[in-house]
């Protein structure tokens, strides 16, 4: 089963967030229906980047590690 990694961004809130998981798009329709409590206040938010894995061990690996770098430091590393 294929995991994705993903960052969206909110301009209300000037903010991005990551995640992890097997479905964007219900994932990402979640979020953008405030319902998640982290993203609730942030809608709309913005796909900007996905990272393909092919196992979810992997794929929080990479969240971790962007999480611990700051997202927006680790897109400006890595574009």
């Amino acid at each position: 089963m294929e995991y994705l990694v993903y960052i969206i961004y909110s301009e209300t809130l000037n903010r991005y967030y990551v995640g992890q998981t097997n479905n964007l798009d219900k994932r990402f329709a979640t979020h953008n229906r405030g319902g998640a409590k982290y993203t609730s206040k942030g809608v709309p938010w913005v796909l900007v980047k996905t990272y393909s894995f092919s196992n979810r061990t992997e794929a929080m690996s990479i969240e971790t590690k962007i999480k611990k770098r700051g997202i927006k430091r680790y897109l400006e590393d890595n574009s």
